[in-house]
């Protein structure tokens, strides 16, 4: 399965970079999220460590978001739905697949989006960067996991594209606030109280949607075939 799961991973990575497009176009929604929220700010005033974390994991969502739909929706494009479903592989490995592919664009255009806040939010590195760079971790693996199993879903059904984003910002809030919290020790604030409990809530997220990826993503992705 893992054997497979990387072949569909490269796969995806070389289409997603081939075409562009879309990859571009999840870059320039989270810059221009960080560029706007940089305008609120007084010329010379540096915005605190709390607010920046949002912002970053903000555009970090939208990127989740789009980067998903682009990579399930390149089966879609072509009808090649099907050929996956044919394939002597358990289809648990089409979901560690496209989630691997979908972390590797997360973490890529993360990548560009630090040194923008830091540029733009008027940012420096805070003495808890350790633990946020563990929680940053922790939390794409579990919005990688969550955006597989809910990038099956958006495909097959126009309907069912239109909820996606209603569905997933609900369920990542958890991880979302635990990237914030953790995330404002990385940068100009001092680490807050209770960091370890925040990473134990990521981890935690990232079991559950781990196991329910491996166990619901059969049914989801052949339901409309």
């Amino acid at each position: 399965m893992l054997k497979a799961a990387w072949l569909i991973a490269r796969k995806d990575l070389r289409l997603v970079l081939a075409r562009g497009a879309g990859l571009v176009q999840a870059l320039l929604l989270g810059l221009l999220l960080i560029f706007v929220f940089s305008l609120s700010r007084e010329t010379g005033e540096a915005m605190n460590g709390q607010g920046a974390a949002t912002i970053f994991w903000l555009s970090s969502a939208f990127c989740q978001v789009l980067s998903f739909n682009m990579i399930y929706g390149l089966e879609e494009a072509n009808g090649a739905r099907a050929g996956l479903l044919l394939l002597p592989m358990p289809l648990q490995s089409v979901w560690l697949g496209k989630a691997l592919a979908g972390l590797c664009v997360i973490l890529a255009a993360q990548a560009v989006f630090l040194p923008a806040a830091v540029v733009f939010l008027g940012q420096t590195v805070g003495e808890g960067w350790p633990l946020a760079l563990l929680a940053l971790v922790l939390t794409d693996l579990g919005m990688a996991a969550l955006g597989s199993l809910l990038g099956a879903l958006s495909q097959g059904q126009a309907a069912r594209e239109s909820l996606l984003s209603v569905v997933l910002f609900p369920l990542i809030i958890p991880i979302l606030l635990a990237g914030i919290r953790v995330g404002a020790g990385g940068f100009s604030e001092a680490l807050p109280e209770g960091a370890e409990s925040w990473l134990g809530i990521v981890a935690a997220f990232d079991a559950v949607f781990l196991a329910a990826g491996l166990i619901l993503f059969p049914f989801v992705f052949s339901g409309d075939e």
